[in-house]
């Protein structure tokens, strides 16, 4: 399982298959009546957009930071089990992803409460149309889907926070 976890870390190609074979199967799943050919389409549609962005992200994150993208997984895999380079050069790299990225997490806490409410209007108005319908079964599933994304998001930034400042802690003690 670690080597699977390394593996889609460090490799585009590895990451776009495994979007691939969801797409996959998302599409079988949710167009059962279409033919076969239409699902493998749309999940090369959905892989090329994914990787697409990915790749553009990368790009962007390992020249903010100064180096690759096998770089960039290192220093990021060091980030999340809280090592800290014995390298100066290494180190600053780090202290730039570091930056880099509790940048970017603040600059998108701007927006966190107009995504939450945006989030929390979708359910609102999903439980409406499903009161005003009668049938409040797949309302209430979405409801509890969109409260549980939220939190995950929530949790997540929180987490991400926690790392990236504990990081930059550890980086400045050096």
């Amino acid at each position: 399982m670690l080597s699977l976890k390394r593996l889609l870390d460090r490799s585009l190609t590895a990451q776009a298959t495994l979007v691939f074979v969801l797409g996959l199967g998302i599409t079988a799943l949710f167009r059962k009546d279409e033919h076969p050919a239409i699902w493998v389409f749309h999940s090369a549609l959905y892989t090329g957009a994914a990787v697409a962005f990915l790749a553009v992200q990368r790009r962007r994150a390992a020249r903010a930071v100064g180096t690759d993208a096998g770089g960039l997984a290192d220093l990021n895999r060091k980030i999340r089990h809280h090592e800290v380079p014995q390298d100066p050069q290494e180190q600053a790299a780090l202290r730039r992803l570091v930056a880099e990225q509790l940048g970017q997490v603040e600059r998108a806490g701007k927006w966190l409460p107009y995504w939450l409410g945006v989030m929390g209007l979708v359910a609102v108005g999903m439980l409406v149309l499903g009161a005003v319908s009668g049938s409040l079964v797949f309302p209430l599933l979405f409801a509890v889907g969109v409260v549980m994304l939220c939190s995950w998001v929530l949790w997540m930034r929180r987490r991400s926070m926690d790392r990236l400042r504990q990081m930059h802690r550890a980086l400045r003690q050096q």
